[in-house]
């Protein structure tokens, strides 16, 4: 294993040099016939009442003082319609020493921790930490960045995530990474795996962030194998994946379950759609979850890019320009590109050329701004390009569009439009 990690250290040096990142590409194996590719699977967020969502969010932006942005998002995976079990959580982890700051941490990277019961559940496991020789600082920096060791539910278990996780915080503040890597890495048991991989993939450069909470992962075949977590690890390292990106990390949970049967018979399926088997790779290396999608699923894709009037060759511009099209649902491609083409008057051609556009929000980002064009142009104004339009931010957006007006009630007009979303 540590060959395998000077092996990948030493191509992602090459990574860095322009002429020689190409010329080690081309001399990859893997970039013309890859094997294994894993689908990680998606974890469906809990369905409430609005009701419910309504007071999730204004909990969490009175108790924590979240955005609510922030508050919103994570009520689409946890809520609750009473504060009597949140607040107790709450109560619990100050009496603890964590801060608002890092309790706010914990509850974004980890919303379900506000239903766990405070006393049956979190209290014992805080206090076998405590009573292992954890001090205050210490329990609230490493729950704070793995906060679902909580979830774990046997004292062995638990004991021996958070003194791993502990392990590696302290090297990185210690730069002691060299004598872990040097180190007897454990192997033979799920568990014993699952942290020599995390180890091996921490001395490669993956970040904590993305690193630690490997360790309590749902998805139990990344780090839990040995040869194949190997074989795996160097194919994403000889593709020139970056290890301190996110991306990295989605590769390997692809590259690790897909069989080469299963894997071959997507690339046959985009290839028969016109994609270059090159252009396959090159669209997954900027964005993994490409390869997830099924072979209905692609196919049906292009047929409602077809029935919407694009060509053959625009739809493979579109998916390599924009990989995320090919995921979107037909309903969603439907409004939106007859919105943009039929109702803004824009050409087809335009909506092919940026299809970016299309994965932009129809009540937050398309319709207010179109809304604010329309009432320009009933007042005189040419249509603009559609980029003007829809690229740039809020702020881009009003200064060019409306604030430049010297008309203060048209000003003022324009504004009420942009902001009534519909």
């Amino acid at each position: 294993m540590y060959s395998l990690i000077l092996h990948g250290r030493r191509l992602i040096e090459l990574q860095k040099v322009p002429h020689l990142r190409f010329a080690a590409q081309n001399q990859n194996p893997f970039f013309a016939f890859p094997n294994s590719f894993s689908s990680a699977a998606d974890v469906s967020p809990l369905q409430d009442g609005r009701k419910g969502h309504n007071f999730t969010v204004s909990y969490l932006v009175d108790s924590l003082g979240l955005t609510t942005k922030l508050a919103a998002s994570i009520s689409r995976k946890v809520s609750f319609e009473s504060k009597a079990n949140p607040d107790s959580v709450l109560s619990l982890l100050r009496s603890h020493g964590f801060t608002d700051s890092q309790i706010s941490d914990i509850v974004t990277d980890y919303p379900l921790l506000l239903t766990s019961d405070a006393e049956k559940s979190l209290a014992p496991k805080l206090q076998f930490l405590q009573s292992r020789g954890a001090s205050t600082s210490e329990l609230t920096e490493i729950l704070t960045k793995v906060p679902k060791i909580l979830r774990i539910k046997k004292d062995k278990a638990i004991s021996r995530y958070y003194d791993f996780a502990k392990e590696i915080i302290e090297a990185d503040k210690s730069s002691k990474l060299e004598t872990l890597c040097h180190s007897s890495l454990p192997q033979g048991s799920m568990q014993d795996n699952k942290i020599r991989n995390v180890l091996a993939l921490r001395a490669l450069g993956v970040p904590q962030k993305l690193l630690l909470p490997l360790l309590i992962s749902d998805h139990r075949n990344i780090c839990c194998g040995k040869e194949r977590f190997e074989e795996s690890l160097k194919k994403v390292v000889e593709m020139g994946f970056d290890p301190t990106s996110s991306k990295f990390v989605q590769a390997m949970c692809l590259v690790y379950g897909f069989t080469e049967e299963t894997i071959q018979g997507k690339v046959q399926v985009y290839k028969s759609l016109g994609f270059p088997v090159e252009d396959v790779w090159a669209i997954f290396k900027k964005w993994p979850q490409f390869l997830i999608n099924s072979e209905v699923k692609i196919l049906n894709s292009k047929k409602t890019f077809l029935g919407l009037g694009f060509s053959g060759d625009e739809f493979v511009m579109m998916v390599k320009r924009f990989p995320q099209c090919i995921g979107l649902s037909a309903e969603s491609l439907k409004k939106k590109t007859e919105f943009l083409v039929k109702e803004m008057n824009w050409p087809l051609k335009a909506v092919a050329a940026k299809p970016q556009f299309i994965g932009y929000s129809m009540e937050k980002r398309i319709v207010p701004r179109c809304n604010v064009i329309k009432a320009l142009m009933s007042k005189g104004s040419k249509l603009p390009v559609m980029s003007s339009v829809l690229l740039y931010s809020d702020e881009s957006f009003l200064n060019r569009f409306v604030r430049k007006h010297d008309d203060k009630e048209l000003v003022a007009d324009l504004m009420a439009i942009f902001h009534r979303r519909s």
